[in-house]
């Protein structure tokens, strides 16, 4: 399997600067796609989301765009925006075409560069390298400055980055998830509950510190905003805006099984859906599977990504 990029109609494109250590992740359906949304942290950063909303007039989506840089690398959305704009893609106005392209950002400004950030230039590149191939992992696009376990501080953090997996169900109805990992918390494996990723006892251990430990004897400072996970689960099936509204509801619960903590005040983890095709599912079947894909998905972004930055990587 491919991961997102099984869903017919979806191209997913990264563009990395691994010297800023930052990118951003480009993820197009040119011809519409039916979107929700679920934001559950509570330090998000994002663009266009009220467009997902079942009551916005706009019936669909062209693409999104997951970046680093925090609030900066929002702009890297035009850039999307643009190359759709050049191939004809966007809601028709008496004017012009416009894509509609939410973006949601992570913070990744305590790793490399801080003054390097995604622009419209790395927005509009990672849209054109987008593609249906395999769905590339590790410390890529969004997730090339991505960070896990930060409960004791980036000294003891761990590497993360992207990462993608789908589910198939039968009848041909497939259901997949893109993550972008960048979270407070410790990654454990739901089938086991032992954490793979996460906040290290110390600058040069391996053993895990627990973060829901450290927590409970030492809050973390109120204004250690620096943490997201950001995730697009996508679907064959056919679904209302309201579903497709649920199926991203669905796919957060992916995150709380394989995040611990997860929702936190310091993280701004947010859920996009996507839903492409005519296949029909009912929309717990399809959430089943989304809240699977999601959190396979955190463990694929956690084992791919490789060490960058002086941070530990599993890669």
């Amino acid at each position: 399997m491919k991961g997102l990029t099984d869903i017919r109609g979806i191209r997913v494109g990264h563009i990395s600067d691994f010297q800023a250590i930052t990118g951003c992740t480009a993820i197009l359906c040119e011809a519409g796609a039916v979107g929700g949304v679920d934001i559950r942290g509570s330090a998000s950063g994002t663009s266009e989301t009220p467009t997902l909303d079942p009551l916005h007039v706009d019936p669909v989506v062209h693409g999104i765009l997951l970046a680093g840089g925090s609030a900066f690398g929002l702009e890297a959305a035009a850039g999307v925006r643009r190359y759709l704009e050049a191939r004809g893609v966007g809601v028709a106005t008496p004017a012009a075409k416009v894509p509609i392209v939410p973006a949601a950002i992570l913070y990744d400004l305590g790793i490399g560069k801080a003054n390097v950030r995604p622009t419209v230039a790395m927005g509009q590149a990672a849209a054109t390298a987008a593609s249906t191939e395999a769905v590339a992992e590790g410390s890529v696009g969004a997730g090339t400055g991505a960070t896990v376990g930060k409960a004791l501080g980036m000294k003891q953090a761990m590497k993360s980055g992207v990462g993608s997996y789908t589910v198939a169900l039968p009848g041909g109805v497939l259901v997949a998830a893109l993550i972008a990992v960048n979270a407070f918390g410790d990654v454990r494996d739901p089938s086991t509950g032992k954490i793979v990723a996460g906040t290290r006892r110390s600058a040069d251990s391996r053993e895990f510190a627990n973060a829901v430990e450290v927590i409970k004897q030492r809050p973390p400072a109120s204004l250690v905003r620096t943490n997201t996970t950001l995730g697009v689960v996508a679907t064959n099936a056919r679904l209302s805006k309201v579903e497709a509204t649920k199926l991203a509801q669905f796919g957060s619960l992916g995150m709380a099984r394989a995040i611990y903590p997860v929702n936190t005040t310091n993280d701004g983890d947010t859920m996009f859906a996507l839903s492409l095709g005519e296949q029909r599912a009912d929309i717990n079947t399809l959430g089943a599977a989304a809240a699977e894909a999601v959190a396979e998905a955190i463990l694929r972004a956690v084992r791919t990504a490789k060490t960058l930055g002086g941070v530990p990587g599993l890669g």
